[in-house]
């Protein structure tokens, strides 16, 4: 056959066998019998495309896909991205992402090597020594060194620089060996220590030439180079100067893997109400530390996770400056008047746990439960000691000497002006007018609060929280040697026996060990009743249904929802099993 008949013979038209005989029938079909054919046409069709559609379901599995954008929006605007002065929010949000450490927190608690290939721990507690990863490196492709941490921790040390990180290298000395070897040595052992180690790595080659003077002023404050999982690719300014928009793209040579989201754009709000705003009208894609109300207000707009933060909220007595308080019996009556439960439900509108210990009930676990107080009622010794109330409803106690004068039941509050606080002092003081004492709420700016009341100790009962942070360490809260400033021992607690557990809580490697520990030193504080354990709030993150992957641990400051950043996505795809392996697998929904 010649190539144009050939040509020819393919143009021509064809039909199937059978295909005129097709026609032909469904022309003599009437209009309901082309309906019904029709519809049945139509369900064959479906069905064959669910038919296809559970087999490959079951012979594929769906994988992340690298790719996508998130945009969130921080109240705040950054300083210092930098892991040493970072001091806001949106500072630490920022350094978690582009600089990474010895070790990573993971959302389960625990710790993980991440710039380090290894790391060993001597037998007593004291020596950590490091071996970083070969090849590990900064976002200007300059190696990650073993005098890149020793530079980092010295600074972090130094006084002139005045570092939030200094208390925690206090005594650890700092030793390297080659270019991948460094080792940390305590003066005694410190089981919190391994959370120090994922202080983010600075490098020396960036920063050597600067005094501490200088530090705080330098632009790699905003524009940084650190060895995180991400790195700054741009930063929009207002006219004066200030960062409103910074975008950072993933590192494909971060030490844990590329993360697979490609892009996270950050916008700074000044307030949490234009952060609402920008969530309500798509702006903004995400945004954390929200408060119950605005968590309430754009439910629907966004998906809204919560975990738990390791706070606990409460209020803490000075006996020193109301007389009345340095009585055990006052202080547990006023305990057991207050109705926990209807500030987390009424105030907090459920995101938070009721407390009943120092340490958040997500962290104390069987230790809390296991810590139950042995003390008796604090109403029946209220009033063996001779209170009784007056016509007016107030508790009075009569003087011990004769022609002495009543003493009434009266104290005051003393909070910041924050808007859950001073709700719940609200709730608070309704409580305790109920039962029976006079109550003066007195509620402060947080700078006035920390300086012209906390610090000096003025106030006789505080509402206010602590942050325990994942460590546990509660030494600095309650321990003796705490009580007057800088300590933060707010409630000025003294006791020989639960400084001793709090000494030995600090050394303890071995969690039965410290939970142990903790059960003896509750049930000290159980009896005395320096404070009134309220509740533990939840850490509250809005975001959008597009973003999987997204696990939520403990939470000690907002920056720790990037625990598991590697592992978020927004793309997806199916694959045959064959092809998944070695691959992260979608969760089956």
């Amino acid at each position: 056959m010649q190539p144009r008949t050939f040509w020819r013979y393919l143009a021509q038209e064809r039909k199937a066998p059978g295909i005129d005989k097709a026609e032909s029938v469904l022309r003599s079909f009437s209009i309901t019998e082309k309906a019904i054919f029709a519809a049945l046409a139509a369900i064959f069709a479906v069905s064959a495309l669910l038919l296809v559609a559970k087999v490959s379901a079951s012979f594929t599995v769906g994988v992340p896909e690298r790719g996508g954008e998130l945009i969130e929006g921080i109240a705040g605007t950054p300083r210092f991205i930098n892991p040493l002065l970072a001091i806001s929010d949106a500072d630490r949000d920022l350094t978690a992402l582009v600089y990474s450490g010895l070790l990573k927190a993971t959302p389960a608690g625990t710790f993980v090597p991440d710039l380090a290939e290894e790391f060993t721990v001597s037998p007593d507690g004291l020596v950590y020594s490091f071996t970083i990863k070969e090849g590990a490196k900064f976002h200007d492709d300059t190696p990650v060194t073993a005098e890149d941490v020793k530079f980092t921790v010295e600074k972090a040390k130094d006084s002139a620089l005045k570092s939030p990180r200094r208390v925690n290298w206090e005594g650890v000395a700092v030793e390297t060996e080659g270019a991948r070897n460094v080792t940390f040595t305590l003066k005694q052992p410190y089981a919190p220590f391994v959370s120090n180690l994922a202080m983010g790595i600075m490098p020396k080659h960036l920063w050597e030439n600067l005094s501490a003077d200088q530090m705080p002023f330098s632009s790699l404050n905003i524009d940084p180079v650190g060895s995180g999982p991400y790195r700054i690719s741009a930063v929009e300014r207002s006219r004066d100067g200030i960062p409103h928009s910074i975008t950072l793209r993933a590192n494909r040579d971060y030490a844990l893997g590329e993360p697979y989201i490609t892009t996270l754009r950050f916008a700074f709000y000044g307030s949490e109400k234009s952060l609402v705003e920008a969530l309500s009208n798509g702006s903004v894609e995400s945004a954390s530390n929200l408060s119950p109300a605005s968590a309430k207000a754009i439910e629907g707009k966004a998906e809204i996770l919560s975990a738990p933060l390791t706070r606990v909220f409460g209020i803490f007595f000075n006996q020193n400056e109301n007389e009345l308080l340095a009585h055990k019996e006052v202080r547990k009556a006023l305990a057991e008047s207050v109705d926990k439960a209807s500030i987390v439900e009424d105030v907090l509108l459920g995101f938070g746990t009721v407390a009943d210990g120092p340490l958040p009930p997500t962290i104390a676990k069987e230790a809390a439960a296991s810590a139950a107080s042995t003390s008796t009622p604090g109403l029946s010794a209220f009033l063996k000691a001779g209170w009784k109330k007056s016509p007016e409803g107030v508790y009075e106690q009569k003087g011990k000497a004769k022609g002495a004068a009543s003493t009434t039941l009266s104290l005051s509050l003393a909070t910041a002006n924050v808007p859950d606080l001073v709700e719940s002092a609200r709730v608070i003081e309704e409580d305790w007018k109920s039962f029976g004492a006079k109550v003066d709420v007195r509620v402060f700016e947080p700078s006035d609060l920390n300086q012209g009341v906390i610090r000096p100790r003025k106030y006789d009962a505080l509402l206010f929280g602590i942050v325990i942070g994942k460590n546990s360490d509660l030494y600095p809260f309650w321990h003796s040697s705490q009580r007057n400033d800088p300590g933060l021992n707010i409630a000025m607690y003294t006791n020989a026996k639960a400084d001793r557990y709090l000494e030995r809580m600090r050394q303890a490697t071995s969690t039965d060990a410290r939970q142990s520990l903790y059960s003896d030193f509750k049930k000290e504080v159980d009896a005395d009743t320096p404070a009134i354990f309220l509740w533990s709030p939840d850490f509250i993150y809005a975001a959008p249904k597009k973003l999987r992957g997204v696990e939520l641990g403990e939470i000690t400051v907002s920056s720790d929802r990037f625990a598991g950043i590697e592992d978020w996505y927004i793309e997806s795809d199916r694959v045959w099993h064959a092809f998944a392996e070695g691959r992260d697998r979608i969760e089956e929904k």
